[in-house]
């Protein structure tokens, strides 16, 4: 869980309006820094135009945004380039070049800061992403017309982790998905926040994932964002808006899996602490030897001895260094 007094994205008076229309008046939001926030709102509130406030993309008529402690409206593309080298960020659709391969469109990001790595170890960073990732690792060389909706995800997710952000922006990561696949993406969201130490703005519809990952949402309505807090705290609060959305049938739909999952995740766990007790041998040997295979899929994958599962992290790190010099 975040540190209350450790923001890593902070907006204060945020104005965007387009001809006539205004989207943001005024605006305030603070992003603690390694939580989950779940951003949402009605059609038109400008969640995804706060999005692109946030990481360059639209300029605001009126306001303050700072991100890791910097200013970033005003200022030069090359003045914020370590900042930007910090996050990465998952558009609606995963928005994958059509004419490059997966393994390609991973590399993007590292060829613009890091312009001078090898090919070789391109290829084989954008081979740990897309394991990573979930991915099959044979995906690198085909192209997103060959990967279903999913996988399209999940390829545009290892993209936005190429350069190990500390900030994962994530738009409707998992509309379009069957309940199953958006679940499993839920997972895999917050099983790389927890590992990395993300810290992820996520824009959804998707109550199941409000519910699921989130440790708070925030709610755009009215041109500002009207409240920022956990669920029950949210639904504690009287706007209208809210209570249609968090109490309606969806809602309350959502609160029932939420609790049905959890009974089922309380029933393994006990199950397996049980059959740990009466088979502490077995049960470490089978652990065991689900890492082992584990590393030796991710070494397949990236091309590294079965024998150094440390070699692609090391030249990794070694091309950072390199690239920062």
């Amino acid at each position: 869980m975040a540190n209350s007094d450790d923001h890593i994205i902070r907006i204060k008076g945020l104005v965007n309006r387009f001809g006539e229309q205004t989207v943001h008046d005024g605006l305030d939001l603070d992003v603690r820094r390694g939580e989950i926030l779940g951003v949402v709102g009605g059609s038109g509130t400008g969640k995804s135009v706060l999005m692109r406030s946030i990481i360059g993309l639209q300029t605001p008529e009126a306001g303050e945004v700072e991100v890791f402690g910097e200013p970033t409206l005003g200022r030069d593309e090359t003045e914020t380039l370590d900042i930007r080298r910090r996050w990465g960020v998952l558009f609606q659709g995963g928005a994958l070049f059509s004419t490059l391969t997966v393994a390609e469109n991973v590399q993007v990001p590292l060829r613009e800061f890091y312009p001078d790595l090898d090919l070789a170890l391109l290829d084989e960073i954008a081979s740990y992403k897309v394991v990573m990732t979930g991915l099959p690792a044979d995906a690198g060389p085909k192209y997103p017309a060959e990967l279903s909706g999913g996988m399209r995800k999940r390829a545009g997710l290892a993209r936005a982790l190429a350069l190990d952000p500390e900030l994962l922006f994530l738009d409707e990561p998992t509309a379009g998905l069957d309940p199953i696949g958006a679940a499993a993406f839920d997972q895999l969201t917050q099983g790389l926040q927890r590992t990395l130490g993300l810290t992820v703005f996520l824009i959804t519809h998707d109550l199941d994932t409000l519910y699921a990952i989130c440790d708070r949402v925030a709610v755009l309505a009215d041109k500002k964002v009207i409240a920022v807090g956990t669920i029950p705290e949210l639904l504690a609060t009287d706007h209208p808006w809210i209570q249609e959305y968090f109490n309606g049938p969806r809602g309350r739909a959502a609160v029932d899996a939420q609790q049905k999952a959890g009974d089922k995740m309380d029933g393994q766990a006990r199950s397996a602490d049980a059959d740990a007790a009466a088979h502490p041998t077995e049960v470490a040997r089978t652990v065991e030897g689900q890492r082992t295979q584990g590393t030796l899929a991710d070494n397949a994958a990236r091309g590294a001895p079965a024998d150094d599962p440390t070699r692609t992290l090391e030249r990794t790190d070694a091309a950072r260094t390199t690239g920062t010099k």
